[in-house]
């Protein structure tokens, strides 16, 4: 669906850095639109939203999770006017002004762009290493560790730096001893980090190790081929669940020939700057910072493109303003309390619920679709699809049932279900499952679903 109009600003990603330039964007009155993302991009909320105890971030001694920063900046440039979609964008075009963004299902006109669309996971591309996704192997400890299948376990992280070493330490919440392989003799990891690893009696580092193959049965793996890169010798490790936290690759794919890129696809911006080759076009973030990478330098990114974009929009006389009333930049209300006994405040004629209490009386007692989406309260991709499947279940109302089950509250429930990872939806009719979604899909996926289960 086309926009007429030409926006001040689009901001493509999420994150510290998008989030901030939203914030501070939306408080110059430029009202700008943010594509938050959710696949190519990455999730809204970028790294951090798979990232548990941020301790390095200013205005919280107490630390915070990674989630819950990127929640209240997300509600920070929503109140101050930011207009957000948590869609992809699919296409952008630098070549004429103003400049075209799409997604599947809209257009913008803009005058100018932020880039903050970071950075994706790497994965070590093993020769079982698809066989097992998702059957034991993960590339978000954050997202999967609580769920049953690695309670109690050995587990093993792979990475020598601070992404695996948080990751190593938070397993040990959950699996009964935790290997980390590290191809090196030493840690990159900052020394605080280093010296909880080290000190960790549940934590066991193999250096100068490398993962040839992991290997298992038929729906999941029970171990890792590993090679010592320095005296060749090879061996088994028997581990229930591996985690990869070996790097990035930048989310550049929509800029390739469109602007000026380094050898590894980081955007290149001026020095001291977040300009790119294109005049009116920022780059935020991880997507163009391969040296620092912290959620810190990220924000400070993402002030100074909506900086630079404000100051280039009124230089050239491009910018229009939007003010708001103080009603609509009134902060957020509280969160409501929600009940506490499940037996007094379950009613079978609405269509929302949470917890086990609730799915095995809609299971045996429900005529209507069941959607059930299985989540952790640390996974940043469960936030995300929160909203997204809220929405479209509202679509459906009083036509089906929708059950939010927390595997840490109820991972008897999980189990059974035989939940590998979350996010995990699952779609029941008539004491059936008909089908299940890991990860988080478009909208149109889980409304084609639904209807053609009606």
């Amino acid at each position: 669906m086309a926009n007429p109009a030409v926006e001040n600003l689009i901001i493509i990603g999420s994150g510290p850095a998008g989030y901030t330039a939203a914030i501070y964007a939306a408080r110059a009155n430029l009202k700008p639109v943010v594509f938050e993302g959710y696949q190519m991009g990455g999730i809204p909320g970028g790294q951090l939203m798979t990232t548990t105890e941020v301790e390095n971030f200013p205005g919280f001694p107490e630390g915070i999770t990674g989630p819950q920063l990127m929640q209240r900046m997300k509600a920070q440039a929503e109140r101050w006017g930011a207009e957000l979609y948590t869609e992809d964008v699919i296409s952008v075009d630098l070549s004429q002004r103003p400049f075209t963004v799409r997604s599947e299902e809209r257009e913008f006109k803009t005058h100018s762009i932020a880039i903050a669309t970071g950075a994706t996971a790497k994965r070590l591309n093993l020769p079982c290493e698809h066989q097992f996704w998702s059957h034991g192997i993960s590339a978000c400890a954050i997202c999967d560790g609580a769920t049953p299948i690695f309670r109690g376990v050995d587990l093993a992280v792979i990475g020598g730096g601070d992404t695996a070493a948080e990751e190593a330490i938070y397993l040990t919440k959950y699996g009964s001893h935790v290997h980390l392989l590290v191809r090196r003799n030493e840690l990159r990891a900052s020394k605080a980090m280093q010296d909880r690893v080290i000190n960790n009696p549940k934590i066991t580092v193999h250096w100068n190790t490398e993962a040839v193959d992991v290997f298992g049965e038929a729906n999941h793996m029970k171990g890792i081929k590993l090679r010592n890169n320095q005296t060749g010798e090879e061996s088994e490790l028997h581990v229930r669940g591996l985690f990869y936290a070996i790097g990035h690759t930048p989310n550049t794919q929509l800029f390739q020939g469109q602007l000026e890129l380094d050898d590894t696809g980081y955007i290149v911006t001026q020095h001291g700057s977040v300009e790119t080759s294109v005049e009116g076009v920022y780059a935020v973030g991880d997507v163009q910072d391969h040296e620092f990478r912290q959620a810190i330098t990220a924000a400070g990114s993402g002030c100074m493109g909506a900086m630079l974009a404000e100051r280039w929009l009124s230089v050239n006389g491009l910018v229009q303003e939007f003010h708001q009333t103080e009603t609509e930049a009134a902060a957020p209300e509280a969160p409501k309390q929600q009940a506490t006994d499940p037996e007094a405040s379950f009613d079978l004629a609405s269509t929302h619920h949470e917890g086990g209490y609730a799915l095995r009386k809609l299971f045996h007692e429900s005529d209507r679709l069941i959607v059930v989406k299985y989540s952790s309260p640390t996974c940043g991709p469960c936030h995300t699809l929160k909203p997204i499947l809220a929405k479209v279940i509202d679509e459906f109302d009083s036509k089906v049932h929708y059950v939010e089950i927390d595997i840490e509250q109820d991972p008897d429930i999980a189990e059974n279900a035989q939940v590998t990872g979350t996010p995990t939806v699952q779609f029941f009719k008539d004491k059936e499952l008909l089908t299940e979604l890991k990860g988080v899909k478009p909208k149109s996926q889980y409304r084609e679903l639904i209807q053609s289960s009606l």
